[in-house]
């Protein structure tokens, strides 16, 4: 267990994951609480990146459950293997035979089949999901409950058991409890309101797009092979497309991406043509890359795009435009 929220961050820090002083903060209240902490903010910023390395840094097993609309409880929790036990069936007849050989009724035989169902609803039959599994595992692990805005509310609301008091009811076994609290991060898009009641059983964490400066050192640390000036062009070109209004702002996981293209292009710098050609590496919608290339092309003067890159954080003011 973490002593302080420096250690957090530098725990985090070593596995590549660089955090603010929030995000550090919330992770060690909820280390030290042992509650939920469920992270909102636009996709791609770091949310699910953030479990990943928290369970690096604990050493500790993750397990994933990605939501989508129409999941249920046994796509989350359990299922039985319906085959196996009919394969298990076939290969017991025999044996079925001899307990059912004296039954006197079928009421008789239903009775002595009925004393021997447990051998067919144990744990030998019961395929685990992500929720069993992170309750049921022997050493503590870290469960990412992804993109809850995703599942339907009825499934929302299933999980509450689950958040409250990490057990679960399987009507064949009884209740099962977990072996060892996990840590459980939930993340959302905002796609959805998320409900009162489960609010209140998580910590709150918003992550937004990264500062200037955080951007720069996730893209340095990430891509390190990017030369350092081509890094600082890059990340104020995303910066500056954030600002105009698109249908979708580019994530960090795009940033990156972008970066790790210009690598593979063998580009130093970053002029009109390599930014024009590599756009849609950032931009997911057609109508993003129009705008971007026209406020490129013959926008205003003031534009951000239409801003040599070093000129929105103090470059030389007379230099207007991109390189060709």
């Amino acid at each position: 267990m973490f002593k302080d929220v420096g250690q957090i961050t530098s725990a985090l820090g070593e596995q590549q994951y660089i955090s603010t002083d929030e995000i550090s903060t919330v992770i060690f209240l909820a280390d030290q609480l042992q509650k939920p902490v469920l992270t909102e903010g636009p996709a791609g910023v770091g949310k699910t990146e953030l479990a990943k390395a928290w369970a690096k840094a604990n050493g500790r097993q993750l397990i994933r459950l990605q939501c989508y609309e129409g999941l249920d409880e046994s796509k989350a929790l359990y299922e039985w293997e319906y085959a196996k036990q009919m394969l298990y069936a076939q290969l017991l007849r025999d044996k079925l035979s001899e307990l059912l050989a004296n039954a006197g009724s079928l009421p008789d035989a239903a009775d002595r089949l009925g004393q021997e169902e447990n051998v067919f609803f144990s744990e030998r039959f019961l395929l685990a999901r992500p929720l069993l599994q992170a309750i049921t595992a022997p050493e503590p692990v870290v469960l990412l409950i992804d993109e809850i805005d995703r599942a339907d509310a009825e499934f929302e609301a299933f999980l509450l058991e689950i958040l409250s008091d990490f057990q679960v009811s399987v009507p064949e076994l009884g209740t099962i409890t977990a072996r060892h609290r996990p840590t459980v991060i939930l993340t959302s898009n905002n796609t959805r309101e998320l409900s009162e009641a489960l609010k209140r059983r998580c910590l709150y964490l918003f992550i937004d797009y990264p500062s200037h400066e955080s951007e720069l050192r996730i893209v340095k640390m990430r891509v390190p092979e990017l030369n350092a000036r081509l890094a600082q062009q890059a990340v104020e070109v995303v910066q500056q497309l954030r600002q105009m209004d698109l249908k979708k702002n580019p994530s960090v996981s795009e940033t990156i991406d972008w970066a790790k293209s210009l690598v593979m292009l063998n580009a130093d710098s970053l002029d009109k043509h390599t930014l024009e050609t590599t756009l849609t590496v950032l931009l997911k919608h057609e109508s993003d890359v129009q705008k971007a290339r026209r406020a490129i092309s013959g926008g205003s003067r003031e534009h951000p795009l239409n801003r040599r890159p070093g000129d929105a954080r103090g470059g030389q003011s007379g230099q207007r435009g991109w390189s060709n």
